[in-house]
């Protein structure tokens, strides 16, 4: 990373002990020293902050500059202070409170200049007690945006900015904000930004929940404050992201994060008259950002609470917040009406005539989850053999209609088959408190390849197994096999079975990496000739004229005589000789008695239908064999030439040159 360098920028305010711990873990940063700047600015700290400070700016001389301010009431002043003094080509916003791995800014920067990204995320870790977000951090994101991705879902500045960014688009921290400052510092770097990175292998950032609860987002509570940055990031949305997908992605974010904790955090503990105003401000706020067409994207109780919010309706919204917190302590899943092909969630207000709300606010059919577990998955033959459960969480298991669907993945052809239901009595009681059972969940199910295309076979190619589990008029497909019994196995088995058309090789597979169940046929991913060896190749103990083959089939399954060892010399001649099985193994031996073979240069091949694979070449000192054929001298011999595969000579001794030999 030649020429790389960071200012790691450290608002302090009040933060031992935890200051001395932050500051360390930038001072011991894998990328080294002499790359690195930290600019800790004191916020009019009266905790001994500051005395901390000037240590340990004595201790990392060189590294730690300190600068000391009257108090701003808020990090805005303090992050900008620091900007100002920065030089280092990224920037690093840390708080006091919190603390990086070792190895994190190495990480980041090498992000960010493999990818010529302008924002690097860094996995983030919760510490006593503090959540942390995690749907950006699922895999690694080498270059993204704010449209593609789950970034947006964190607005906080703890990220690697590339300093230049910052001042081509003079983005400072708003001061006029306690809170939700960062949102707009954050949300502008995110919209102005060549590329966005994301680590996700690595835990580079500790949020640290202070024992004292003294972080600032935790100190400033009140709804005035949280209604003064929501309007003001909804301007940014609305300045800066023309209608479309776009913006209904961000819009998201706010929608259900911003007024669910507004709503749940802020508004319950207002007194009425605060309580309407609030309601009145943030159906304003949110009305640009809200439209029918993303209903889609938000949960049934997203849409309730904004249809509560936009119609002014407190009351509601209040019982609904209760509602809400008696679930979460509960955790049990909200019962649901099935009517006319849909699941409706029974939330408060479900279908009261006084309220008139639309069903569409309480439609969970989509968010229904699909329990299921695999007991059996076998192949035999042409024969895959199934069973287990399935059912639709919350959906009692009436009017079954569960059945198997298989899907060529390539083509999409498709076909069902239908299931012997089974019961299963007690299913879901030690779920939701036992408010659910499913006592007609189970199936069994027997495919045959040959016949489950419509009575035809199915045709080559790679078939996905789904369950297309149905109740009520309901139905919903999950793909089998990441739920199974652990002695369902999910190693790959290959079979060549005998079919209409002759032999076919059938595979069962997991997929990687959620170890779903696929049937490949006719090889498109899994192949039989990989798995035909001959190991060895000598004469046999006792028998000077028998060359014996030892070698593996590692097929599952193969016809019984359908493997043979199949020769043939360039005079139109050949010969074939079984395999025999060695038992509990999947071991064979083959014997070629070569007295038997006629004259010529005999070349061979492992034969199974089809499939064929050479014999390997005869060992280079394996000593000729002779035998006399109506009184005369024969002998077999490797062809000294053939140094990769299997050649035999065979011939009749000629006894003048043998003479003339002797006698030299």
């Amino acid at each position: 990373m030649p020429g790389a360098s960071i200012s790691v920028i450290i608002a302090a305010y009040n933060a031992m002990p935890y200051l001395t711990r932050c500051i360390s873990s930038v001072a011991e940063q894998s990328i080294g020293r002499d790359r690195l700047e930290v600019i800790v600015v004191n916020d009019g700290s009266t905790d001994g902050t500051a005395a901390e400070l000037d240590r340990l700016e004595g201790v990392y001389p060189g590294l730690l500059r300190v600068l000391h301010q009257e108090n701003s009431g808020g990090p805005s002043v303090p992050r900008n202070t620091g900007l100002e003094h920065a030089t280092g080509t990224f920037v690093f916003f840390l708080d006091a409170d919190d603390y990086l791995a070792p190895e994190a800014l190495e990480r980041m920067v090498r992000m960010a200049e493999d990818n010529g990204t302008d924002i690097v995320l860094g996995k983030m870790v919760g510490v006593g007690g503090r959540g942390a977000p995690t749907s950006m951090f699922k895999r690694n994101q080498p270059r993204t945006d704010v449209f593609s991705s789950r970034v947006y879902w964190t607005l906080n500045p703890m990220k690697l900015f590339r300093r230049e960014l910052l001042e081509r688009h003079e983005l400072r921290f708003p001061t006029d904000l306690a809170i939700g400052e960062d949102q707009l510092f954050v949300g502008a770097a995110y919209l102005h930004a060549s590329g966005v990175s994301v680590v996700a292998d690595y835990d580079c950032l500790f949020w640290v929940l202070r024992e004292d609860e003294g972080n600032i987002t935790r100190r400033l509570k009140g709804s005035e404050r949280r209604l003064r940055f929501l309007p003001r990031m909804v301007d940014l949305i609305l300045e800066n992201v023309a209608p479309g997908p776009g913006r209904d992605h961000l819009a998201h974010r706010h929608l259900t994060v911003e007024v669910q904790q507004m709503l749940a955090d802020q508004l319950v503990f207002e007194p009425r008259e605060i309580q309407e105003k609030m309601l009145d401000q943030l159906a304003g706020i949110i009305e640009p950002l809200w439209h029918e067409g993303m209903n889609e994207r938000l949960s049934a109780m997203a849409r309730l609470r904004l249809h509560l919010v936009r119609h002014r309706m407190l009351d509601e919204l209040l019982e609904l917040l209760a509602f809400e917190k008696q679930l979460a302590r509960t955790k049990v899943a909200t019962p649901v009406l099935v009517d006319g092909g849909r699941a409706l969630a029974r939330y408060p207000f479900l279908r009261d005539p006084a309220r008139a709300i639309p069903d569409l606010c309480y439609d969970v059919t989509a968010q229904l989850g699909v329990r299921h577990h695999l007991t059996r998955a076998e192949l035999h033959g042409t024969t895959l053999r199934l069973a287990g459960h399935g059912y639709l969480h919350r959906v009692a298991t009436q009017d079954v209609t569960t059945e198997l669907a298989l899907r060529e993945r390539d083509r999409g052809t498709e076909y069902r088959l239908p299931l012997t239901h089974t019961a299963t009595p007690g299913l879901g009681a030690d779920q939701d408190q036992g408010r659910y059972t499913y006592g007609l969940a189970g199936f069994e199910a027997a495919v045959d390849v040959t016949f489950a295309a419509d009575g035809k076979p199915l045709a080559d190619g790679l078939w996905d197994i789904f369950l297309a589990v149905g109740a009520q008029g309901l139905s919903k497909e999950v793909r089998i096999g990441s739920k199974r019994a652990a002695d369902v196995s999910g190693t790959t088995s290959t079979r060549v079975v005998a079919g209409n058309g002759g032999l076919r090789a059938v595979t069962l597979y997991t997929t990687k990496p959620h170890g779903n169940f696929t049937l490949d046929l006719g090889e498109a991913k899994h192949q039989v000739q990989p798995l035909l060896h001959i190991d060895d190749i000598c004469w046999a103990s006792g028998v000077p004229t028998q060359l014996q083959f030892t070698g593996r089939c590692d097929l599952a399954e193969y016809p019984t005589n359908a493997l043979v060892l199949a020769l043939s010399n360039g005079n139109g001649e050949a010969a074939e000789f079984p395999v025999q099985q060695i038992a509990g193994t999947r071991d064979f031996r083959a014997a070629v008695p070569v007295d038997s073979l006629p004259a010529g240069i005999w070349t061979g091949e492992l034969r199974l239908g089809k499939w064929a694979v050479p014999l390997p070449a005869l060992p280079t000192n394996l000593a000729p064999a002779k035998w006399r054929r109506r009184t005369l001298p024969w002998y077999a011999r490797p062809v000294p030439s053939a140094a990769e595969h299997f050649a035999l000579r065979v011939a009749k001794t000629d006894l003048i040159k043998a003479l003339a030999q002797r006698i030299k």
